[in-house]
Order: structure tokens, then C-alpha cells, then sequence
């Protein structure tokens, strides 16, 4: 299993007072019903807009029903802007027990920055989103449902994923030539190598059951674009049930993403996963796949 490093700093978050508290564990019993987790990188712009919208919808839907409980787990990872000191203020406004901010020593990649917050989340369920809100916040319903459509669970364990593949036709006709070839050169490498039977493996809007959060996130050793692909095909390979559902997606100004540098380095990482894989250098725990 990857080992998880940890800085001494990052076992903590500050309370709304300001005081370090230490953060719990995901090997710990749930005490939410869902747990958001927001991986931040240079975000102290789109952040906002994205928070606003989400808690808007938290609050309303804690209002209709007093049971519902969450937490959102800001994850800024190493980011060289105030990400951390805009999330801070969240945490001033609503109190700790609803958001949390972990700031990362330096920057691991989005994989690297997810995983750290799952494995310092408290909820039954637990939603990985990304800080510029392009998906819609209120779509989570619709995973909910599809990861209850998916009953009976093994081992507590499914998976339900955010995919804009019903967008396609659109965003190709909004794409240049080339960044259409690069889509579907990925896609095609995605396929071939890793894995088969979803469309959009890349949104990052998915909603895990606890137990597929753990198992998952910790034989996870990609940290940064292709982190998915990995988290996807390791599921697969413990035979996790996974539904892919279509949500909204505006594309939201301020990609971190390069075009053609990014699909080379998630390309390159596909390939790695697959070879490291096949090699025997990585390998997942046969005993709890049969188990």
C-alpha cells in the first residue's frame, strides 16, 4: 500500500477560533452524513463563487430536513495566493464542524490534495468537487440516487460518477481540431489501457460510500491529473458497483489545465499506471479482492 506522508502541520486544522485541532481519520466511525471534499489550488477567486453556491444549497437542504448533516474539507494544496485565508473565513462564518480548511506544505496535485481530505473525513458519504463550481451543486441528489440504485452494495462499497459525456457533441464544436484529437486520444488511451465502461472518467463531481473511499484511496498512488484513471481502475479490480450520471458542467474560466502539457503528462501517467500494474511494481491486495 502507498504510504501516506504527512507533514507535521497538515495533522491539524484551526478551529474557527483559531485554535489547532487534530483532524480525524477516515479508519474512524462516521458522524455525517456527507463529507465535501474541495481540492484548492490558487483558488481564492473561483472559490468563493463555488462556496457560495454550495453552502446555499446545504443550509437550505439542513433546513427541510434538521437530520441531514455535512462537512465541506477545503484542501489547499500549497497554493501561493490567500486560497487558504478565503477558505479561513467560511470556517469563521458557519464554525468548524461544517468547514474545514487543511492547508498542504507544498503543492502534491489534485489526486494527492483529494486524498488527504478523504482520509480526514467524517461522513458516510463523501463527495469529491472541484473549487470552481462548474458542475452544479444541487446534482448531487442525482448521484445519491444513482449510488442507491446500485443496492445492494458489497461490503457497504459503490461509487457513483459525475460524467459529461452527454456534453460531447456540444464541447466538440466548441474545441479547436487539435484539442478534439487530444480528447480522443485520451479517451482511446483510457480505454485500452485502464479502464472500460465509462465515458467521462475525468469530472470531478463523485460521490463515494465510506467504505469505497477508503479502500480505494488507499491503494492510490497517482497524485495529480490521472489520479482518477487509477481511483477508477482499482475500484474496477475490487469489483466495486459503479453508476456514471449525467450532470450540468458549464466550463468555468481559469483552468489549471495546460492543453497539450497536461494530456501529454496524464498520457504518459496512463501509461505508467498500466506498465507498474502489469510489472507486479504496484499491486492490489489480492485477499481482500476475493474477500
Amino acid at each position: 500500500m502507498p504510504p501516506l506522508h504527512r507533514h507535521e502541520e497538515e495533522k491539524f486544522f484551526l478551529n474557527a477560533r483559531g485554535q489547532k485541532e487534530t483532524l480525524p481519520s477516515i479508519r474512524d466511525s462516521p458522524t455525517k452524513q456527507l463529507s465535501i471534499v474541495v481540492p484548492s489550488y490558487n483558488e481564492e477567486k473561483r472559490l468563493p463563487i463555488m462556496m457560495d453556491e454550495a453552502l446555499g444549497y446545504l443550509e437550505e437542504r439542513q433546513k427541510q430536513d434538521p437530520t441531514f448533516t455535512y462537512e465541506v474539507i477545503i484542501v489547499d494544496d500549497g497554493s501561493k495566493d490567500q486560497t487558504s485565508k478565503v477558505a479561513f473565513k467560511y470556517c469563521q462564518k458557519y464554525g468548524s464542524d461544517k468547514i474545514r480548511v487543511i492547508t498542504l506544505v507544498k503543492n502534491r496535485g489534485k489526486g494527492g490534495a483529494i486524498k488527504m481530505g478523504v482520509f480526514s473525513s467524517r461522513g458516510e458519504k463523501i463527495l469529491m468537487a472541484d473549487a470552481d463550481g462548474a458542475t452544479k451543486f444541487p446534482d448531487v441528489e442525482k448521484l445519491e440516487k444513482g449510488l442507491r440504485d446500485l443496492q445492494p452494495w458489497p461490503d457497504q462499497m459503490a461509487i457513483a460518477c459525475g460524467s459529461r459525456a452527454h456534453l460531447q457533441t456540444e464541447s466538440i464544436a466548441q474545441r479547436s481540431y487539435f484539442r478534439t484529437l487530444l480528447m480522443y486520444g485520451f479517451h482511446f488511451l483510457v480505454w485500452f489501457l485502464c479502464v472500460k465502461g465509462i465515458r467521462d472518467t475525468q469530472c470531478g463531481f463523485k460521490l463515494l460510500t465510506r467504505e469505497a473511499a477508503s479502500r480505494t484511496f488507499s491503494s492510490l498512488h497517482i497524485e495529480r491529473w490521472a489520479f482518477d484513471v487509477e481511483l477508477l481502475y482499482i475500484a474496477q479490480f475490487f469489483k466495486i458497483p459503479i453508476a456514471e450520471i449525467a450532470v450540468n458542467w458549464t466550463e468555468i474560466e481559469g483552468s489549471k489545465l495546460v492543453p497539450f502539457w497536461s494530456w501529454l503528462q496524464m498520457g504518459k501517467d496512463l501509461l505508467f499506471i498500466r506498465l507498474r500494474y502489469l510489472t507486479g511494481a504496484w499491486r492490489l491486495d489480492q485477499i481482500r479482492k476475493m474477500n
